[in-house]
């Protein structure tokens, strides 16, 4: 198991929490202001269910190529619904699509080579 890529996957995760409720409560008026909550709630989403992609490959997978590619989807993806939504540059949302690929990628992988995947210390 490798224990750097389950604490960063630990971290994508408490990020995706805090981001969610500072985006609920704090970022609030900002975001509405920006007319931006279901931008704002997509990236949570992507950033959550990704994040929770990345805790299971780090733990089932700890050599797949997956993690990578999932994670730089997050960091791209979500990262630029983010700052699209805190700061209303609508440019920024020309680079979500490349977080876009950097996911459907990840998956790919992980449908290509399911034998790799998976624990053979049996």
């Amino acid at each position: 198991m490798n224990s750097s890529r389950i604490r960063i996957a630990a971290i994508v995760l408490f990020l995706g929490v805090a981001l969610g409720a500072f985006g609920a409560h704090a970022l609030e008026d900002l975001i509405v202001a920006n007319d931006r909550i279901a931008t704002w709630d997509t990236a949570v989403l992507y950033h959550l269910v990704h994040g929770v992609a990345l805790f299971i490959i780090a733990v089932t997978a700890p050599r797949s190529r997956s993690f990578f590619f999932l994670l730089a989807g997050v960091i791209i993806f979500s990262g630029s619904l983010y700052a699209l939504s805190l700061t209303g540059i609508t440019k920024l949302g020309a680079i979500t699509p490349i977080g876009g690929l950097c996911f459907l990628i990840g998956w790919f992988l992980w449908i290509l080579s399911p034998g790799k995947q998976a624990d053979t210390r049996s």
